[in-house]
């Protein structure tokens, strides 16, 4: 087993070696793989990934941003970035300025209290370094000022000195959405060392994995055995990728070495495996009516044909439907794709995102309701005007009535019904979205949406139409965009590699949220406008197969 250090500085921020002695190093400590991760810099990525051509390393791009939760410093390592994409480099652009206009600032307070100091002259005792505080105390320490560097801490540079000037506040939300937009990883470092306790490191990670995290570092220079074990029980309990590093200074941190950091540290190299794993692998999620499934609900041989390549690849296949859990299986128990070869696997994102159903091992990976008394109330707004809508159990359909709205629905959708207006009768639990139905005038189900976004439950329900005479009602924190975002974090994919394909009104936040966005050539006018791709054959031609011929085989 091979090992490596995903976590390490240069002269280009606070280390003391250069990028390409960096390279030498690590290769005379027998790493397979080094990431380079300066500080809130990527100015040493080019020379040291060219300078390892050839040599028997391979270098990870990477950087580690200085980021602000609840008045403490969070750092977010990110790793494989992009780092010429222009969405990072606008970032950088500007928390570079950020960054030098507050070293102006400090100063000028520090030639307040009698230190002869400029930014300028730090710059000329540290070139091509990105200056921190650890620069400051270093030449407080050469010119004599301080007799150590805990000294320069204490008396100037602490964040309760009198001359301390704070940053631009970052947080790490923000980190997290530009590593991924840059294609990258985003990883939280070393978590005991913020201090926060148990319960409140659960609340931090689970807030950066709603915003994309993807990963933790569970191997650290500074782990006890137990805090080590704690880092992998919250990286299973958020399914978020196991990372590891040294935090290598060179003699800025006198005693930790690079690779082993205080002598015990070891990183496999199969952490690596899987993180790259995470960012090869493609995922296609796809609406079911008139995107996967042609005019008769049926799907052609070529489609199921092309879908089964698609998972023996090892991608991955979501089927996104405003549809009942079960509804949806039915569907999978008729394509027949789950085989026991099949390296992808395939998932179940139901009732419009807001069920999210893991098919491997039959577990729900994530739900949102809509709460019985207001799902009780849209119903009843809904009968007064004389529209049909419906909701479900966990079996049946909860129908206001047994009319001809039903009896349409009842074509596609092979599932058992009760007629019942009140739900506390009707269901065991919230149910996941409501569904209201006019099969002649589209209109009345647009005054119904009117009311229903004008009232008091327009700020934690969607309403949104999944065809001409279906308008649809669900949990803000559901939908098929939130359901993309949600399981490729869960999973873990990248984003990066997500397809999204649908037709109709509550696909958009898929399309949207989805890297490659595809709107079916039968699809309406609204959501093309949101497409990256317009398919050129129909659910009736096999668009799926081209879909998946384009974006997920190629």
């Amino acid at each position: 087993m091979g090992f490596v250090d995903l976590h390490v500085h240069s002269r280009c921020s606070d280390g003391t070696l250069t990028p390409s002695e960096l390279v030498d190093y690590a290769v005379k400590k027998g790493l397979c793989a080094v990431a380079l991760t300066d500080h809130d810099t990527v100015d040493g990525l080019d020379e040291m990934m060219e300078y390892a051509k050839g040599k028997p390393i391979e270098v990870i791009p990477g950087i580690e941003y200085s980021t602000e939760y609840n008045n403490r410093d969070v750092h977010i390592v990110g790793l494989f970035i992009d780092h010429m994409s222009p969405v990072f480099l606008e970032y950088l652009t500007r928390f570079k300025q950020s960054r030098t206009d507050r070293n102006h600032k400090l100063c000028a307070n520090l030639r307040g209290a009698g230190i002869d100091i400029t930014y300028e002259a730090l710059l000329d005792a540290f070139p091509g370094a990105v200056i921190t505080r650890a620069h400051y105390a270093a030449f407080l320490l050469d010119k004599g000022y301080v007799k150590s560097r805990s000294e320069a801490f204490e008396r100037y540079l602490g964040d309760n000195t009198p001359y301390f000037v704070h940053r631009e506040k970052v947080t790490p939300e923000e980190v997290i959405d530009v590593t991924l937009r840059a294609g990258g990883i985003p990883i939280l470092a070393h978590p005991t060392l913020y201090k926060l306790g148990r319960e409140q490191l659960d609340v931090l990670v689970r807030r950066l994995k709603n915003a994309g995290l993807m990963g933790i570092e569970c191997c650290y220079s500074t782990y006890t055995p137990s805090e080590e074990k704690q880092m992998r029980a919250l990286a299973e309990k958020f399914d978020l990728l196991p990372s590891g590093g040294s935090d290598f200074h060179g003699a800025n941190k006198p005693g930790l070495d690079l690779a082993v950091g205080y002598g015990k540290l070891f990183v496999p190299d199969g952490l690596l495996a899987d993180m790259k794993k995470a960012l090869n692998t493609k995922i296609l999620f796809t609406d079911l009516d008139d995107t996967l499934l042609n005019a008769e609900k049926e799907i052609s041989e070529n489609t199921r044909n092309k879908i089964i390549e698609m998972l023996s690849k090892g991608n991955h296949f979501v089927l996104a439907s405003g549809r009942a859990v079960n509804s949806i299986l039915d569907v999978l128990e008729v394509l027949d794709i789950q085989r026991s070869d099949s390296v992808g696997k395939v998932y179940v994102a139901a009732y419009n995102g807001a069920v999210i159903y893991n098919c491997t091992d039959n577990s729900v990976i994530e739900q949102y309701d809509v709460p019985l008394p207001t799902a009780q109330a849209i119903f009843d707004m809904a009968i007064k005007r004389g529209i049909h809508i419906q909701t479900y159990t966990d079996t049946h359909i909860i129908s206001c009535a047994e009319d001809k709205e039903l009896a349409f629905y009842k074509k596609a959708v092979k599932m058992p019904y009760k007629v019942e207006t009140n739900l506390t009768k009707a269901l065991n639990h919230a149910p996941f979205k409501l569904l209201a139905i006019d099969i002649d005038d589209r209109s009345r189900l647009e005054d119904l949406r009117r009311e229903i976004e004008d009232s008091e439950f327009a700020k934690d329900i969607t309403c949104a139409f999944s065809s001409s005479r279906y308008l649809e009602f669900y949990n803000k924190r559901a939908g098929k965009g939130n359901a993309l975002r949600n399981l490729c974090s869960a999973i873990p994919v990248h984003i990066k590699n997500s397809v999204a394909a649908g037709d109709e009104e509550n696909d958009i936040t898929m399309i949207e949220a989805a890297t490659v966005g595809v709107c079916m050539v039968n699809g309406s006018p609204l959501v093309k406008e949101y497409a990256d791709y317009i398919t050129e054959h129909d659910n009736n031609h096999d668009g799926i197969v081209e879909i998946i011929d384009r974006f997920l085989l190629c």
